[in-house]
């Protein structure tokens, strides 16, 4: 086994969390007393925007208002972020947003190979521990080594901060460790930070450009051994990386 570690995104790649995110997004807004509601449709132009509060930002920057209503709102944001999350967290707890085919099997296959897990989301570190505690159980609190969240960097995907953050913490290269992802904001931040990038696209993310992926797979539950699989994938290319660089320097 090459992989020393594997560095998961969490919204449609862990669990394909958008449909709950849009119904807590449209609860929150009722419970604050605002006409608005966001469709699939509008929910997935809005994805192109990450982060829950920059969704909701440049949700309101699109709207025709007076600068006073605008201001005024614009200060609501972290309040009505907070009951969207909230909100989100009661539907993990209601059992409606179950792990991504694959995910658990490519979890186990990766412990018993020793190789470490990480997460680099910019979804809030609540949402990511309660998604983990309802769908994983006891072992949730031992699975992932590190668990990049949120605001805990500067700049959001696809800036390549969240990733760079992980492997900071895992002491690791990225030449020795490889994303999972599900959207192109995602792949340009992995790739970005240097790493061998597995895309798996939601429903939400499937007419992205993703030609930049190095492996896309229809779902991480398309093999038996998922792992086994993209390890393949992943010592192909460091190997050809490896005789691409010993040809432009000379060496044979």
């Amino acid at each position: 086994m090459k992989i020393k570690a594997l560095i998961f995104d969490v919204d449609g790649t862990l669990a394909d969390t958008e449909e709950a995110h849009r119904s807590a997004f449209n609860r929150a807004f009722e419970h604050h007393g605002l006409a608005w509601h966001w469709s699939p449709n509008e929910y997935a132009r809005l994805l192109k925007v990450t982060g829950g509060k920059e969704r909701i930002g440049a949700y309101l920057n699109s709207l025709t208002l007076d600068a006073a209503e605008r201001q005024a709102l614009n200060t609501r944001i972290s309040a009505i972020h907070e009951t969207k999350t909230e909100n989100f967290a009661q539907l993990i707890r209601d059992g409606q947003v179950p792990l991504r085919e694959g995910v658990t099997r490519l979890i186990d296959e990766a412990e018993r190979a020793d190789v470490t897990l990480a997460i680099a989301s910019t979804t809030t570190l609540a949402n990511i521990q309660t998604l983990l505690s309802v769908n994983l159980g006891r072992r949730a609190r031992d699975c992932f080594s590190v668990i990049g969240a949120g605001d805990q960097v500067r700049h959001k995907k696809p800036a390549p901060d969240i990733f760079e953050y992980v492997l900071k913490e895992l002491h690791e290269s990225a030449a020795d460790c490889v994303a999972i992802e599900d959207s192109a904001n995602g792949l340009a931040a992995a790739k970005g930070a240097g790493l061998f990038t597995v895309v798996t696209p939601s429903q939400w993310t499937s007419g992205e450009d993703f030609r930049n992926a190095d492996l896309v797979l229809t779902s991480l539950g398309s093999s038996p051994h998922p792992l086994r699989d993209i390890d393949n994938h992943f010592s192909l290319a460091r190997e050809w990386g490896r005789r691409v660089g010993s040809t432009a320097t000379g060496e044979k």
